[in-house]
């Protein structure tokens, strides 16, 4: 049976941002920009070039200026018309979703992933969807999304992107098991652990922050109890999934960048900003003159 079309993906933007502080005490850490764009547009874009049409966002008090962002801003697109600046106007017209394709729901408490994924079970409705977690930004081309709905459309079921790390590093993150593989980037995942110990780690493939789910899943986070830090996990959830529908792993290429953490966020302003030809020429060669000191 064909697998139902991927239409719609959630945004989990609730995050208070506290390893932001305090550039993030008014601002969500999501609108940081990265060279010239916030953090979240990266993934809205990654989403649109996969074909995805809905875009869910689940926010939280205080993260109004997503909202704004994604939103017609008249005031200063009838002044970039009336003063010729066209590019600029262009730009703007082009990043804005078409009405009616962009949703927000609140998530009133921070009881973690699971549950803000929750949060978006009735706009999601019955069908599969995408999840981004914007903090990851992974930056290559096809995006991890646009390589993600092509195994989907194969394979069908869950595919959860994935990547290696060091092995003493996997207690950091969820860790998957695998099983038959189907190619270099597909394999059934039989197991996945939150943050297990090293010497416990099933593999050094760590999830890496985008996921194609079925609509089950809800029926398994409204189940969930609290799990890792008290909040409702959502590697538990797609853990008791597992043992009713297939998860396939999927080894992306790209290079994920974490923007919750400073380093990750000034690696990427600095990655990005050489990959734009017309920063590059000006921006190497002060970048050089640094390296020396």
């Amino acid at each position: 049976m064909a697998s139902k079309k991927l239409r719609k993906v959630v945004f989990p933007v609730a995050g208070l941002g506290t390893r932001f502080l305090p550039a993030t005490k008014v601002i969500p850490k999501e609108m940081l920009p990265v060279v010239d764009k916030p953090v979240i547009q990266y993934a809205v874009e990654e989403a649109i070039e996969a074909g995805i049409e809905h875009f869910i966002f689940v926010t939280g008090r205080g993260k109004g200026a997503i909202e704004d962002h994604f939103d017609l801003a008249y005031e200063l697109e009838a002044t970039l018309k009336a003063r010729g600046k066209t590019a600029e106007f262009e730009m703007l017209k082009a990043d804005r979703p078409a009405a009616g394709t962009a949703s927000f729901v609140r998530q009133q408490e921070p009881l973690g992933l699971g549950h803000a994924v929750w949060c978006a079970r009735d706009i999601v409705g019955d069908e599969p969807f995408a999840l981004a977690l914007p903090d990851m930004l992974i930056h290559g081309k096809p995006g991890c999304f646009a390589q993600m709905v092509e195994a989907y459309e194969k394979h069908g079921g869950n595919i959860v992107a994935v990547e290696e790390v060091p092995h003493e590093h996997v207690n950091r993150y969820g860790v998957v098991a695998l099983g038959e593989s189907y190619n270099e980037a597909t394999h059934r995942i039989t197991g996945m652990v939150e943050k297990p110990k090293v010497e416990d780690a099933p593999s050094d493939l760590i999830i890496s922050g985008r996921y194609i789910l079925q609509p089950e899943i809800f029926a398994k986070l409204a189940q969930q109890k609290p799990g890792a830090g008290g909040e409702i996990q959502l590697t538990d959830s797609m853990i008791a999934l597992c043992a009713e529908q297939d998860f396939f792993a999927y080894r992306f290429t790209g290079t994920t960048y974490d923007c919750g953490d400073k380093i990750g966020y000034l690696t990427a302003n600095v990655v990005l900003a050489l990959d734009r030809p017309d920063i590059e020429p000006k921006f190497r060669p002060i970048l050089e003159k640094l390296a020396k000191r």
